[in-house]
């Protein structure tokens, strides 16, 4: 009986290794997902002590989380260009470290110009890391990419609602003075990308390739939907995060304890949500998912505003939970009509889209409740979903390949 390997054991060896090289990548980039937007949620918590530190104006502690969401997301499909020219892995290897280190010495500026160059720093480590690790962390995958992305996807959400917590207890037990003590993980874990990752084979000596339009111009206007699509969930999503608590606190009765908590309870569960979405993707399709997401969102959002008690929060975290079942679908859709350009693709749907809801509706919505009421202007962000839906009815109905 002969013991040499079949030829069927043959091929499998090296899909098997493929496979755990995929699987590798994607728990060292979803670590560092988890830690990149740790520390983008960073400003937040320091906000309030720079302000009582450095004598801050309101206008800016506003500045600075401006600063963080121009040079954090507004910026990251120009490294998502950089990223498919030169393809270097330093874009995303690096950025935990930039990222924890400038954001962590926060705590040691001496006046505003230092804090916001300090955020512009940190902010591009952390706009240097999306496009391109959201690319590569199911590059070895090729099954089942809703699934692994929404892993990638979910990871940095649960890292965005431990961040306040995270700096507010190294600040506590160190001090504002030692708050660089708060940069050590991400150096960790920078260390561990370095080492442990390799550039993609497919990549090797492509180092200057050049960008190519053609593929973004030929699928132009489903990626301008899913784009539109992004802005509209971004935009409930980057106001919720910023105002909920506020809006809680004056408009609802909560304690500032209890809106925080709310907040935090959002925040998980749209991580589970995202989780839960790539799952769906690959069994429905990632259209029917966004479709279901957009629309079964809005009846829940409304409970919220205008429920009470325990029904009022159900609406709030299930609400939240759907709407962010579309954060992978998105994203793996944007790649899968451009795979040659994925950073790039990433970058608009990720990054840059978060970045232009934050530009445009954190003002709009902090205008608007000064003159007229944060009830009236928080609930009327409930049609962005339903806009939405009818956005999705545009999209290409998907081939069943999956």
């Amino acid at each position: 009986m002969s013991t040499e390997p079949s030829v069927l054991e043959r091929k499998r060896a090296p899909e098997s290794a493929m496979v755990r090289t995929g699987m590798l990548a994607l728990v060292l980039y979803s670590l560092g997902h988890f830690f990149i937007d740790l520390y983008s949620s960073a400003v937040g918590a320091f906000q309030p002590l720079l302000v009582d530190k450095l004598h801050f104006t309101l206008t800016q502690a506003g500045i600075l989380g401006g600063v963080m969401v121009f040079s954090g997301s507004f910026l990251q499909p120009a490294y998502g260009y950089l990223s498919d020219r030169f393809h270097s892995r330093l874009f995303s290897v690096l950025a935990p470290a930039v990222a924890g280190v400038f954001i962590a010495l926060l705590g040691l500026a001496w006046n505003f110009w230092t804090a916001a160059a300090l955020v512009l720093a940190g902010g591009a480590g952390i706009a240097s890391f999306h496009p391109q690790a959201s690319a590569r962390a199911t590059l070895g995958l090729h099954t089942n990419r809703g699934r692994w992305m929404a892993v990638f996807i979910s990871s940095g959400s649960l890292g965005l609602a431990a961040g306040p917590t995270y700096f507010a207890s190294i600040i506590q037990w160190l001090g504002m003075e030692r708050s660089y003590v708060a940069a050590i993980p991400g150096v960790i874990v920078s260390v561990m990308l370095l080492l442990c990752l390799r550039q993609p084979a497919h990549l090797e000596g492509a180092r200057h390739r050049k960008f190519e339009l053609a593929p973004l111009r030929a699928v132009w206007k489903p990626l301008t939907i899913l784009h539109v699509l992004v802005v509209l969930r971004s935009a409930v999503q980057i106001v919720f995060s910023q105002f909920l608590p506020l809006y809680l606190y004056r408009e609802r009765g909560f304690t500032l304890i209890q809106a925080t908590a709310a907040l935090s309870m959002y925040q998980v569960a749209g991580a589970l949500g995202g989780f839960a979405g790539g799952h769906m993707q690959d069994r429905f399709g990632g259209r029917r998912v966004i479709l279901f997401s957009m629309i079964a969102s809005v009846p829940l959002l409304a409970l919220f505003f205008f429920g009470h008690g325990i029904a009022s929060l159900a609406g709030l975290a299930i609400g939240g939970l759907i709407l962010l079942f579309t954060v992978p679908v998105n994203v793996v859709m944007a790649q899968d009509l451009a795979p040659s350009q994925a950073g790039t693709v990433s970058a608009l749907m990720m990054g840059f889209a978060w970045g232009v809801a934050g530009l445009i509706f954190i003002p709009i919505i902090g205008w608007a409740s000064d003159r007229l009421s944060m009830q009236t202007t928080m609930s009327s962000l409930i049609i962005f979903p339903l806009i939405g839906f009818f956005f999705t009815l545009a999209l290409p109905k998907e081939r069943k390949n999956r």
